[in-house]
């Protein structure tokens, strides 16, 4: 059995390393459609995002005054490493694709591996795996919409 913080700084990295790598992709590639673009954004949020939600997760884990210091830590750096490695994982379909495909590829795994944790969630807390997968994936697909939107936008406002 995964110790409870490693369990919330793996499952918070990998649901912000998914959803807002995937955002940050979805939209750049919107607007300007630059291979380079969107590998400044993913390195980007790989380090700066990541760093940031590790010390989110710190601070909250704190902030609850229940946690052990060594288990504030395991959480912080579940948090980062998961955020991190995961971001840079979207890289790989991007360096080795056409950025059409390596968007599309991207954003069909990030969501089945948020539908995996959703429904290992799920089955954990004995909830119904579908209701939470959707709820999940749901919140994840208004992400991507928006941005992709956001990103149509700015590039038909600022590229005149």
């Amino acid at each position: 059995m995964v110790r409870h913080s490693l369990q919330t700084g793996l499952s918070f990295g990998l649901t912000s390393g998914i959803i807002t790598t995937l955002g940050l992709m979805v939209g750049l590639h919107s607007f300007s459609g630059s291979k380079m673009v969107v590998v400044g954004g993913i390195l980007t949020i790989a380090i700066a995002d990541a760093f940031s939600d590790a010390l989110g997760i710190h601070l909250a884990e704190e902030t609850e005054n229940v946690h052990e210091s060594r288990e504030v830590w395991e959480s912080t750096a579940a948090t980062f490493f998961a955020k991190f490695s995961f971001a840079l994982l979207f890289m790989i379909p991007v360096l080795l694709l056409d950025l059409e495909t390596a968007i599309f590829v991207s954003v069909a795994v990030g969501l089945a591996v948020l539908a995996v944790l959703s429904y290992t969630i799920a089955k954990t807390q004995q909830d119904t795996a579908w209701r939470v997968i959707a709820e999940h994936l749901f919140i994840a697909i208004v992400v991507i919409t928006l941005t992709h939107y956001l990103g149509d936008w700015v590039a038909a406002t600022f590229t005149s």
